[in-house]
């Protein structure tokens, strides 16, 4: 019988996943299948029980349903509880477990060109759904220092006071103020959605040097204005394709347990740019 995977969220017409799962299923000759299932805001009780009726054997959550589905949930696993979000359901008999791939999907481009976090400074910009899972991270990985620049003061303050519950060290600081001190950071990490519409950077990038590694959770487009300039200057740039492609292949694991076929999945992924 065919197992039927999924992603649900609002918007989701967009979504890279349909198209990375089917190719992972296809290339191991499984019989499954992904699709995208759009449940609106304030739908998301109806739209469990729905799943459950057509007994969905795994699903990832996107925006706006990763905090919430906690409440759904019959188990999870530790990192969801640190994080206190879930992007990744498995249905194990009948009952509903939560994943969070966000932490291992970051660290995972960041190891694979074997650097290290620990003991370093890094800047983080943007304090919503996904910085959260990232100061997890950094701080598991036992960095030294993290500061949060974001528009809203409020927003940094509580992602400052979740860094230090985690144990890191942290303070944040403005979008222009951030610009003029990048050169003090060994992470510079974009987890806002700046460079996704127009071709803007969320901070100035006059004083990246060769000794920063700078991130950018935005996949599309590929190269975004703030990995261009870093480029130029000499950085270490990572890619949101890296981290998105690193995510599913976590997912697909903890549902299929079996090893996600790499370079099919990249493939799959890079030929949708």
């Amino acid at each position: 019988m065919t197992k039927t995977y999924a992603v649900i969220g609002d918007p989701i017409d967009h979504s890279l996943s349909p198209a990375i799962h089917n190719a992972a299923f296809a290339f191991l000759g499984l019989d499954c299948t992904y699709i995208a299932y759009r449940i609106p805001k304030g739908e998301l009780s109806e739209g469990i029980e729905s799943l459950k009726l057509i007994n969905i054997a795994g699903f990832n959550v996107t925006i706006p349903h990763k905090i919430e589905m906690m409440k759904f949930l019959d188990d999870m696993d530790e990192d969801c509880k640190t994080i206190g979000a879930t992007n990744t359901v498995n249905n194990e008999n009948g009952k509903f477990k939560g994943y969070n791939t966000d932490m291992d999907g970051f660290l995972e481009p960041i190891k694979q060109r074997n650097q290290s976090c620990k003991d370093s400074n890094v800047l983080l910009i943007g304090a919503g759904g996904a910085a959260r899972a990232i100061v997890a991270a950094f701080a598991k990985e036992k960095a030294h220092k993290i500061t949060v620049a974001n528009r809203t003061r409020e927003k940094a303050e509580e992602l400052v006071k979740f860094a230090n519950n985690l144990g890191l060290e942290s303070d944040h600081t403005d979008l222009v103020n951030a610009g003029n001190t990048t050169g003090n950071y060994k992470f510079i990490v974009n987890a806002t959605s700046v460079g996704m519409k127009n071709n803007t950077s969320p901070i100035s990038t006059r004083m990246i040097n060769k000794d920063c590694t700078v991130y950018d959770l935005v996949y599309m487009p590929v190269d975004t204005e703030l990995l261009e300039q870093s480029k130029k200057q000499g950085a270490t740039i990572i890619y949101g394709w890296e981290m998105l492609l690193a995510q599913a292949m976590r997912s697909f694991e903890i549902w299929t347990k079996r090893k996600a076929p790499y370079e099919a999945m990249k493939l799959t992924l890079l030929g949708r740019f």
